[in-house]
């Protein structure tokens, strides 16, 4: 049984980078970072009222 260590350290690399970006961005551009969250909350806002919408439409 051979298992892929390979796969699993690429992939902590890769959420690291992220992360690492992430707290970046917060820390130069922090209101940059705040409206990048207030639009990410209203397009999931969006998201579920069209769902809403959808539903509605097939149960009438």
């Amino acid at each position: 049984m051979r298992i892929d260590y390979k796969g699993h350290v690429l992939k902590k690399l890769g959420l690291l980078a992220v992360a690492g970006f992430v707290v970046y961005y917060l820390l130069t551009a922090p209101s940059g970072a705040a409206d990048a969250v207030t639009g990410a909350g209203g397009a999931v806002m969006d998201a579920f009222g069209q769902v809403g919408v959808f539903v509605d439409e097939l149960l009438r």
